[in-house]
């Protein structure tokens, strides 16, 4: 694993070295939109709402809503000049762990100790185990704080960023103030039900049935060839493109033969006429002389 986060657990003047590990990893099947004639991939373009224009990366900014329509522009570097906390994972407090609903947790990481941390970290450990609380801290992760709580998982401790309350929705709904009439026998056989179905916890007896079926599903049609290669159209034309060019180059070079045989033979011509001419002076000289 890579770590995501270095920094420190700090409780008052004393602080534990670690470094944070996501514990968890999306496993999500990878379908993607593409055209159904030849299995390209279809892409997503950033265009200005305004003009129409496609935006390049260079053009782009944050942007605030505010009301009336307005926008405040933020740039990166103005994001980057606010105030954040520190690399620490800060304790404000300890809470009874069945206290802490766990719809109130985002994401998992594991945290590892530097080695100079080691024992303070086990010790830190040991004491949420015996006492059965988890550690109520503030975190600032992609540079945004977080609330967080601080649990041990197989002797680990587990950093689980948490939502801010606004951010947690009412069930409000109807049903909750209705009069139900439940019937004493009715809910008797419920909790019976619910006691002989009850067993130790194994995530390994739940398959992912949807994505097994859909992995056979792929292979079958990849056993039967029912399959595209997006980048055959792009190779084709790469190849004409290729045997154009050769064919020109060809060409060229049939040309310029064609040019050093001509002008080779231009230039023999004359070398002959030259010695035919040299000879009959010769002739014509030796005629001469008594």
């Amino acid at each position: 694993m890579r770590a995501v986060w270095t920094g420190t657990i700090g409780f008052g003047s004393y602080a534990i070295p670690v470094k944070a590990y996501s514990a968890t990893e999306e496993r999500e099947i990878p379908l993607h939109q593409v055209h159904e004639t030849d299995g390209g991939r279809i892409r997503v373009k950033r265009v200005c709402e305004i003009d129409g224009d496609e935006v390049p990366p260079e053009e782009m900014v944050r942007g605030y809503p505010v009301p009336g329509g307005d926008v405040v522009l933020l740039s990166d570097h103005e994001l980057a000049s606010l105030p954040m906390p520190g690399r620490t994972i800060a304790i404000r407090g300890f809470a009874p762990a069945p206290d802490v609903d766990p719809l109130w947790f985002a994401k998992s990481y594991y945290l590892e100790p530097e080695p100079a941390g080691t024992k303070p970290y086990v010790l830190f450990s040991e004491a949420l185990q015996q006492s059965g609380r988890l550690a109520l801290v503030t975190v600032a992760l992609r540079r945004r704080e977080t609330l967080g709580a601080l649990r041990v998982r197989d002797q680990v401790i587990v950093l689980e960023t948490m939502r801010w309350p606004d951010e947690v929705r009412s069930p409000d709904f109807p049903f909750r103030h209705a009069d139900v009439d439940i019937r004493p026998g009715e809910l008797r056989r419920a909790v019976n039900l619910v006691e002989e179905l009850t067993g130790e916890f194994d995530p390994g007896r739940y398959p992912d049935r949807y994505r097994e079926a859909f992995e056979a599903l792929v292979q079958a049609k990849i056993d039967g060839a029912e399959v595209v290669q997006p980048t055959a159209a792009e190779q084709a034309e790469g190849v004409t493109r290729l045997l154009a060019a050769l064919q020109e180059n060809a060409a060229e070079a049939e040309d310029a033969r064609n040019a050093a045989v001509t002008k080779a033979k231009a230039a023999a011509s004359r070398a002959a006429k030259a010695r035919t001419t040299a000879k009959r002076a010769a002739a014509r000289s030796r005629t001469k002389t008594p």
